[in-house]
């Protein structure tokens, strides 16, 4: 069975070259340019994961995380941004977020990252409960 991701992007290149580097994985990436697209597209499909650009055109990577919360399944969210830092990196961790992918893309570290938060068993998810905000 193949695992989906929802990347909320405006950046559609962004968005194809990340479905070149998992090509040969079991993963379907689906990307959206907004929140407010987003929640459609949580609601009509089932998602694994949610990797989100820290700014959006209508929220930001909180709003995701909070979004991934009320969904009625568990999603990691993972955070990128092209500014990435140890700030945000603790911050993103300590909310709740599975994790932070720096731009440009790192090929190795995306399909490792993504593969892994895909796989990861639903008894290791953190708890829903410590990541009210």
């Amino acid at each position: 069975m193949r695992s989906r991701i929802l990347f909320i992007s405006g950046h559609r290149d962004d968005a194809r070259n990340l479905s070149q580097m998992l090509q040969s994985l079991p993963l379907i990436l689906d990307q959206v340019g907004t929140l407010y697209h987003a929640r459609t597209k949580l609601q009509q499909e089932d998602y694994d994961v949610i990797l989100t650009e820290a700014a959006l055109a209508d929220g930001n990577w909180l709003d995701v995380l909070h979004l991934a919360r009320e969904s009625p399944r568990e999603l990691e969210v993972i955070v990128t941004d092209p500014h990435a830092d140890a700030r945000l990196w603790a911050e993103a961790l300590n909310l709740g977020a599975y994790d932070l992918l720096t731009q440009p893309f790192y090929q190795p570290e995306v399909r490792r990252i993504l593969y892994n938060a895909c796989s990861r068993p639903e008894y290791e998810r953190y708890p829903m409960a410590a990541a009210a905000v």
